[in-house]
């Protein structure tokens, strides 16, 4: 499903940043953030106003949509960017045009709570995106990940991009399909929802952050009792990080969630993806058409957009 529209980009491209979710936690990290894409050579849009912030939301929901749509209309920008996760994108996702932002050709660039649009974006237009950095933290860290960044501009620089990280015990798989997924608790979130995509023989990717290994397993059922997991090609976990086990779980952690798992599911189930809320991260397109392949403990995606 490459239904990718976007333009070439410029030597200096434009870039949007949309406080569509969460408020900034620091000022200061944010100024920092647009100074590192100011040095990399971006011309920065920032319709972020700290002294904006609503309740834990960057702005009231008006102003966030408005942001988003003022950046889509502006003809300086190409890149349109989340300046952070957190909750916030699904009080004003049925207000958002996704059309509009499907034919402006513009690149939507985030992940997490961001994640809602993508898989609307995906689900009503058929139009790829960026699952990639925001601005908050990847690029306000006081250690910037020269990693997550130049991952990000050189996929943004081509049509087509490949990754490859080492992982062991994954099953040995050459598939080809589209690539679609990022957030897991965001995916079981629209779930039912006009806004989730229809997707058979894709290569679905998860990631999320601060959930226990039975709410990643529990989260996974639900999509597999929905329907949605066999019907896919294979399944690529991404980083899971922040989550505390228990003396109760008595042997069950992350691994052998994953084996259970593996044991459920009729597609095969990789690990590894060095994607999600980390500091050192891939940039990953979703709604391009992927080829997946893991032999000998090298995995490899290449994309085409």
């Amino acid at each position: 499903m490459n239904n990718s529209t976007f333009k070439p980009l410029p030597d200096n491209p434009g870039i949007a940043i949309v406080g569509v979710s969460g408020s900034a936690l620091d000022n200061v990290a944010v100024e920092r953030g647009l100074d590192v894409l100011r040095e990399r050579g971006f011309v920065v849009h920032n319709y972020y106003r700290h002294e904006h912030i609503f309740q834990r939301f960057g702005a009231t929901d008006d102003e966030r949509l408005n942001q988003l749509h003022r950046a889509i209309d502006n003809p300086d920008v190409h890149i349109v960017m989340a300046l952070r996760g957190s909750y916030g994108l699904s009080r004003i996702l049925p207000q958002i045009d996704l059309k509009r932002i499907a034919e402006s050709g513009k690149y939507l660039v985030g992940y997490s709570d961001f994640n809602a649009l993508q898989m609307a974006m995906l689900a009503k237009t058929g139009a790829s995106s960026f699952c990639g950095p925001m601005l908050c933290d990847d690029f306000s860290r006081a250690e910037l990940s020269e990693f997550t960044l130049e991952h990000f501009i050189n996929c943004i620089a081509s049509d087509h991009y490949t990754i490859e990280f080492t992982s062991q015990n994954n099953p040995e798989v050459d598939f080809s399909g589209t690539l679609w997924g990022g957030n897991l608790a965001m995916l079981t979130h629209l779930l039912g929802t006009e806004y989730f995509p229809n997707i058979s023989d894709g290569i679905l990717f998860v990631e999320d952050i601060a959930e226990h290994p039975y709410r990643v397993e529990r989260m996974m059922l639900q999509l597999h009792l929905a329907g949605v997991l066999n019907k896919q090609k294979a399944i690529v976990f991404g980083n899971f990080s922040d989550y505390k086990l228990a003396a109760h779980d008595n042997g069950y952690n992350f691994e052998e969630m994953i084996e259970y798992l593996r044991s459920v599911l009729a597609v095969p189930v990789l690990t590894g993806l060095p994607f999600g809320h980390i500091k050192d991260k891939v940039t990953l397109v979703v709604g391009s058409d992927a080829h997946l392949q893991s032999k000998e403990s090298i995995v490899s995606i290449a994309m085409q957009y």
